[in-house]
């Protein structure tokens, strides 16, 4: 069965203001990656998430220099842009991507500015098993006190994305998808920090 671009992306794009508004909440995509019909070389909810936010308006990168299949296909299906990393409004991460790579694409990632802070960059990351455990604490709006999510970041990956959130409103929103479908959102409003294992 194919995508239902209109049924099933709109439950996709509910499930991720679902996240991005408890951060940590994982939510399941798993019926709609069901209808994933077309292998793109990437997580389902990967590429549902990036079909669910993309469009002819936006601009999106991938960090991987050897994928332009998969920004063949993107473009393709959302008829969004590709660009560089520094004028990206979305900015694909693939799980096999080097993590030098990600920290300098962060680096030079859009944050908005304190006009317009929309103006910044979503990140869709492939990503680890996500499970609500693990060192990386979570705190802020839309936490009750604190949660914690697993995502296979590295504490450098987290100091990096604390460096682009520090002049609050601009910055980042991280969102994860996982080979199980399911995804959570880490916006740029809450505080995420690896905590030592005891």
């Amino acid at each position: 069965m194919a995508i239902d671009r209109i049924h099933d992306l709109q439950q996709v794009y509910r499930k991720i203001v679902h996240s991005m508004s408890r951060p940590g909440t994982i939510s399941t995509i798993k019926q709609q990656t069901k209808n994933v019909d077309i292998d793109f070389g990437c997580t389902d909810a990967l590429i549902l998430s990036a079909m669910a936010l993309l469009d002819a308006e936006v601009t999106f990168h991938v960090i991987a220099k050897n994928r332009t299949d998969l920004i063949g296909k993107i473009s393709e299906y959302t008829s969004a842009r590709f660009v560089s990393v520094q004028e990206a409004d979305f900015i694909i991460v693939l799980k096999d991507d080097k993590e030098i790579d990600i920290l300098e694409a962060m680096i030079q990632c859009k944050i908005g500015n304190l006009i317009d802070p929309h103006q910044s960059a979503t990140w869709i990351i492939e990503s680890a098993d996500l499970v609500n455990e693990g060192p990386l604490q979570l705190t802020g709006p839309g936490i009750r006190t604190e949660d914690h999510l697993q995502t296979g970041q590295s504490n450098q990956f987290w100091q990096t994305r604390d460096s682009r959130i520090k002049e609050y409103p601009m910055g980042i929103d991280l969102i994860f998808a996982d080979k199980a479908a399911q995804i959570a959102c880490i916006p740029r409003s809450v505080s995420a920090i690896p905590m030592e294992v005891k």
